[in-house]
């Protein structure tokens, strides 16, 4: 079994270019970094003494400046291109981090928030763009793959080294996330090389139309749902380490731990699991199913915390199995309707429900966390994804469905 799992590895991952192992090393560190968001409703609630709204709303700050940051990223990649957007994010955006854990004074904070995650958030589509231009056409898919896998990794890995470093000093985590993505910056300056021209794109068969992404009504309904399942699951990462820090009084190096179990788990089995589940049911199918288990794995917050660890535990692997299960093929859909001229576009929408849920969801959970509790609270998270399960159900006896 495990020799036929390195096989699968192997050839999954065989005849990418240098270019690409080096851009996946690269979000491999800058993931690696990634050590303030995970507790930073921790670091304002029980550093810097504020309550579940105001931490709230600075999350709901890195959200809007993700939009903002995003939609500028797309502009001067045009202008700039991918390697030079890619290197000032890294550098000034460390040098803000670093800033970050000094400020104290909750307006500035405010408005450094949306600096921050404008300036960091430009990184990645400029990383995405950076794969398209350095790979083959025909080894496209496989290259973000490998991209997914060096993230999820580095993601593990932050999260649990984070976790260890806010037990000690949360100003360690400021200054190793600001540390890193100035190594990053370095990086990306001396070991890829400037490449001129437009990125690469994959062909994809039998699409023809070119149509806009809002008169494509079953992409747009589609979006939609999406949009309202990807605002529940950022909560995860958001909201749920402060109710296991305040109400199960879990501290913050297991936190970690458990938060960095998500990363690992998808960069042992996400490709082996997608590629055995790629020719048995159709997209949408297990697309559903990813939003069912992640329903489940929010049902274990309302369970009386008797083993808290265990329910921790349990809910962050179901939390994983509906991430595996949903998110590598809600972009296979995406990208199935799309072809060469539009392509771009279609995935930025994408990332576009990412940048919204990040608006939407911090802000909205902690005034009803405020108001009335986290029970009530994770009963919404239910509801909402039960309501997307039904959207994306219906949705899915459309015969428009290109999976």
């Amino acid at each position: 079994m495990l020799a036929k799992i390195a096989q699968t590895y192997r050839s999954s991952f065989s005849g990418l270019s240098r270019e690409t192992w080096l851009l996946s090393l690269v979000i491999l560190i800058n993931r690696t970094g990634t050590m303030v968001a995970p507790f930073m409703s921790i670091y304002l609630t029980k550093s810097l003494h504020r309550n579940i709204a105001d931490a709230g709303l600075i999350i709901t700050l890195f959200g809007v400046g993700a939009v903002l940051g995003t939609l500028a990223s797309g502009y001067f990649i045009d202008k700039l291109g991918f390697r030079a957007v890619q290197i000032f994010a890294s550098v000034i955006g460390g040098f803000l981090f670093l800033a970050f854990g000094y400020i104290t004074h909750f307006p500035v904070l405010c408005v450094m928030t949306v600096v921050l995650s404008f300036v960091a958030e430009a990184f990645r589509p400029a990383n995405g763009a950076a794969i398209a231009a350095y790979s083959k056409p025909e080894n496209l898919t496989r290259s973000y793959s490998l991209n997914r896998l060096a993230t999820n990794l580095g993601w593990a890995l932050g999260s649990s080294l984070g976790g260890i470093l806010a037990a000690i000093n949360y100003h360690l985590l400021f200054w190793s996330e600001g540390c890193v993505y100035i190594l990053v910056g370095l990086l990306i300056t001396f070991l890829l090389p400037h490449r001129q021209g437009v990125p690469k794109k994959a062909a994809v068969a039998g699409v023809s139309r070119d149509l806009p992404i809002w008169k494509d009504k079953f992409l747009f309904r589609f979006l939609i749902w999406v949009a309202i399942y990807t605002t529940s699951f950022s909560l995860i990462f958001r909201l749920v380490p402060i109710y296991w820090k305040e109400n199960w009084h879990i501290n913050e190096s297991v936190i970690g731990l458990l938060l960095g179990l998500n990363g690992i788990i998808i960069a042992l089995f996400e490709m082996v699991l997608v590629r055995h589940w790629e020719s048995r049911k159709t997209a949408m199918y297990y697309i559903i199913g990813g939003v069912v288990v992640t329903t489940v794995g929010y049902l274990f917050f309302l369970m009386p915390p008797v083993w808290p660890i265990l329910l921790a535990l349990l809910a962050v692997v179901f939390f994983t199995i509906g991430e595996m299960m949903a998110f590598p093929f809600i972009n296979s859909v995406i990208m199935g309707r799309s072809n060469d001229s539009n392509r771009g576009r279609y995935a930025a929408a994408y990332s576009l429900t990412w940048s919204v849920a990040l608006v939407l969801g911090p802000g909205s959970g902690t005034l009803i966390i405020e108001r009335w509790g986290f029970v009530v609270f994770w009963a919404v998270l239910v509801v909402v994804c039960i309501i997307s399960v039904i959207g994306l159900w219906r949705l899915s006896l459309n015969k428009a469905v290109a999976a």
